[in-house]
């Protein structure tokens, strides 16, 4: 009976530490029980098992960050300038990069394509795990419309948001935000599993859907079904 009780009291307390009324915010909500996340998925990698990778991360999403309050980070613009993810008060989609991973065939240029469009109404930040000069230089492929920041270990008071989100997440994915900076989802970024060899006009189209669908998640009020790019 004691032994049942303690199972339960391990498993309940992290949900009752923030259950009294406190906001839990992602930055807390990703290390409960993360060692066995990242054991199981480290596991699924090395087998090249990406049903149960995807499956992994898919659950972690869906039980324990989405409905979290995403930690109001202050970020570095690889032009000038701070942005502080408080301020912008409409839903924001951050993705994270670095210079070293390559994007997939046509993601960079789906995605400006949907920030020239819907950039009005959602945030488009693109946050690379390099430092400045990099993130200067990667910046110019990047629309107007998107804001790119950066963040890297050699910066001392960088270490929260890496600590947060490329430790614990690694490298490309996408975090969807309510106006609120409520966590409604987090994905991988565009197509990642899209063949390099793929023809442009199919894998921008793949990316560019993918996006969409990221966003109609954040979206409210604007009709988005109509919009996917047909794939041949």
């Amino acid at each position: 009976m004691k032994h049942i009780l303690l199972i339960i009291s391990v498993v309940l307390f992290p949900l009752l530490l923030f259950g009294q009324g406190d906001t839990l915010f992602f930055s807390n909500a990703i290390k409960v029980n993360f060692r066995k996340y990242k054991r199981e998925s480290t596991i699924a990698y090395r087998q090249r098992d990406t049903e149960r990778t995807q499956f992994l991360f898919d659950s972690l999403v869906d039980n324990r960050l989405a409905g979290t309050t995403f930690d109001d980070f202050i970020l570095k613009k690889a032009g000038s300038g701070k942005l502080k993810l408080g301020d912008i008060k409409k839903p924001v989609i951050i993705l994270t990069y670095a210079s070293w991973c390559v994007p997939s065939p046509g993601e960079i240029p789906a995605l400006n394509k949907l920030a020239q469009k819907y950039g009005k109404d959602v945030k488009f930040v693109v946050l690379f795990w390099d430092k400045k000069q990099n993130a200067r230089k990667l910046a110019k492929e990047f629309s107007a419309k998107i804001t790119v920041c950066y963040a890297h270990e050699s910066y001392r008071n960088d270490m929260p948001i890496i600590s947060a989100m490329k430790h614990k997440l690694g490298l490309n994915t996408s975090f969807y935000l309510d106006e609120t900076l409520k966590v409604i989802d987090i994905r991988r970024c565009g197509i990642n599993m899209c063949p390099r060899k793929t023809e442009y006009e199919k894998a921008f189209a793949l990316n560019y859907n993918s996006f969409l669908d990221g966003l109609a998640t954040i979206i409210m009020g604007i009709e988005l079904s109509k919009e996917h790019l047909a794939v041949h």
